[in-house]
Formats: C-alpha cells, sequence, structure tokens
C-alpha cells in the first residue's frame, strides 16, 4: 500500500515538472520570437541612420522618404536571411510563415514606394536630394584622381552641386512660408537667387579654368 503511495506521488511529481517545462518551453519561444523582431527593428534603424554618414557635411542631413523606405526593404530582406540561417532556432512553423509572408510584402510595399515616388512631393523631393548632393560632393572632393579632364568634371560636379544644395534650401523655405508657385506668374515673382558653389579641389595647371 505505501509503495502505490510513493508511486503516485512520484508520477505526479513528474508530471508536474512535465508541465512546468512545457510551459517554460513555451515562454522561451515566444521571448525568442520578441527578441527576434526586435533585432530587425533596432538593425532597420540603425541601417537608416548609417545611410547618413557618407554626406559631405553634417548639416546636409535631412529626412528622406526614399531612405526611409530602403531601411524597411533592408530590413524585411534581412528578416527573411536571418530567418532561414536560424531556423535550428525557431521552430514555431506558423510563426515562421507569418514572418515570411509579413516580410515580402514589406520588401513589395517598400520597393513599389521607393520605385514609384508616389508619395514624394515638391519639400520631401528637395530633402532628399540634399544628402544626395551632399554625397557626390563628398566622393568628388576626396576621390584620388589624377586625369585633369576628369578632375575638371569632378570640379564642375562639385560647385554644381554645392549651388543646387543652396537653391534646394532656399526653395524649401519659401514654399514653406508662401506655398508652391504653381502658376507662371507665381514663379516669375519668386526667382531663385543666384548662388554659387565653390570647389575646395583644384586641378593641375589650372586646367578647365583657361
Amino acid at each position: 500500500m505505501a509503495d502505490t503511495h510513493h508511486t503516485d506521488v512520484t508520477t505526479d511529481h513528474r508530471n508536474s515538472s512535465d508541465g512546468d517545462s512545457n510551459s517554460s518551453s513555451g515562454g522561451g519561444v515566444h521571448m525568442s520570437y520578441v527578441r527576434f523582431g526586435a533585432m530587425i527593428a533596432t538593425s532597420t534603424a540603425v541601417m537608416f541612420a548609417l545611410m547618413y554618414l557618407n554626406t559631405f557635411a553634417w548639416g546636409h542631413v535631412r529626412w528622406s522618404e526614399t531612405r526611409f523606405y530602403m531601411a524597411f526593404l533592408m530590413g524585411a530582406a534581412m528578416a527573411i536571411i536571418m530567418l532561414g540561417f536560424m531556423l535550428s532556432m525557431y521552430r514555431n512553423t506558423k510563426l515562421n510563415i507569418g514572418i515570411g509572408v509579413g516580410a515580402v510584402l514589406v520588401i513589395v510595399g517598400a520597393l513599389w514606394l521607393v520605385r514609384s515616388q508616389e508619395t514624394v512631393q515638391d519639400e520631401s523631393w528637395m530633402s532628399a536630394m540634399i544628402p544626395h548632393h551632399s554625397i557626390a560632393i563628398l566622393t568628388s572632393e576626396r576621390a584620388e584622381i589624377e586625369d585633369l579632364r576628369v578632375c575638371d568634371l569632378a570640379v564642375g560636379i562639385i560647385e554644381a552641386q554645392r549651388r543646387e544644395i543652396d537653391e534646394m534650401d532656399w526653395l524649401i523655405d519659401d514654399i514653406s512660408a508662401n506655398g508652391p508657385a504653381d502658376t507662371v506668374e507665381d514663379a516669375n515673382a519668386r526667382p531663385i537667387p543666384e548662388f554659387t558653389g565653390t570647389s575646395a579641389r583644384t586641378c593641375a595647371g589650372d586646367f578647365g579654368n583657361e
């Protein structure tokens, strides 16, 4: 009789332990997917910030919808790749399929927004173009160029990009204050001032200035 009681107690204890283990395992799976999502979200934000590191000057950093969408596209692609490499750690088939389908939808949506420029208007277009121009200044100023013709081309690009950045800054302020000049009369009444661009790069023998 005593042996039977001991066996029942042991069985109950084992069942209780198994239940606790399953519960703990379920919680662990949940937390592992939460960490995966946090990792992808953090990486997406970091990639968005990193896309500005090749601007020539911090003063040229502006909000860019295109970069924002590209960050989501890269983050979604990374989610698919990382999940594929770590399937042994993430074994919930339904969640994995959901992540894969969701990531594909984000890629398609972000790519459409990037390619169509559907949400980009005057000010947001110029805001995105300023850091883009700044990248051209950085590479044109600092590239190791030997050919004098290429050097002259680089100088022309630098001067043009600096001038256009000043023009876009002025236009952003003007449109913000007065609205778009959407008629010929409005555009003629609010002409863009004459800006000049300068270049720190010079070409040997003043080539191109003759």
